[in-house]
């Protein structure tokens, strides 16, 4: 063989595996971010499943609570503004706006169920309530999966967003436009 044949051959074997390397790195990024959607679409799940309860347990206490419209009216205003705000998110789990968006409003929403229920203490008719207290222990049950579902959310983003920020990946991540993911 012609030292230009064998130099042909080298040129191609390593082109060859720097084509291998970025498309290796490239399928770890798509390979992570698609995690860390289905980690947001766990969370999803049970956010839907909490806001599908809380107007159930609004409508239960309004017939013991009728002087605390204010407090129901609240409570039902964040849970809808967080339920539109995370529809919105479902379809792009990974726009950080959106996501400090719907922190902001399970902020809010969760502020406004701990009025709820500080007030609830003061209507023992309605903590006496069967369809309330399986309400309520729905409600919790369905809190906690979000926290589990949460973890499980930052887990993936972080270890996307490490991928990601990791040279070389990095290069391949701003090449092709990966953006950060967001953690809660």
């Amino acid at each position: 063989m012609s030292g230009g044949v064998i130099t042909a051959i080298v040129l191609l074997a390593i082109i060859l595996i720097v084509i291998f390397m970025v498309a290796s790195m490239y399928n770890k990024l798509i390979q992570l971010k698609n995690r860390f959607k289905n980690s947001f679409a766990q969370i999803d799940v049970q956010l839907r499943r909490r806001y599908d309860l809380i107007p159930n347990l609004v409508e239960t206490a309004k017939g013991y609570m009728k002087h605390e419209q204010e407090t129901l009216e609240k409570v039902i205003n964040a849970r809808n503004q967080a339920h539109k705000i995370n529809i919105d998110l479902g379809k792009e789990p990974a726009d950080p706006a959106l996501m400090e968006k719907l922190v902001e409003a399970e902020s809010s929403l969760s502020s406004c169920m701990k009025s709820f229920f500080a007030l609830s203490e003061n209507y023992p008719d309605l903590k006496a309530d069967s369809t309330m207290n399986n309400l309520m222990e729905e409600l919790t049950t369905t809190e906690n999966k979000v926290s589990f579902a949460r973890q499980a959310y930052n887990d993936s983003v972080m270890e996307y967003n490490t991928e990601r920020e990791q040279f070389p990946s990095n290069i391949i991540a701003g090449m092709f436009n990966f953006t950060a993911a967001f953690l809660w």
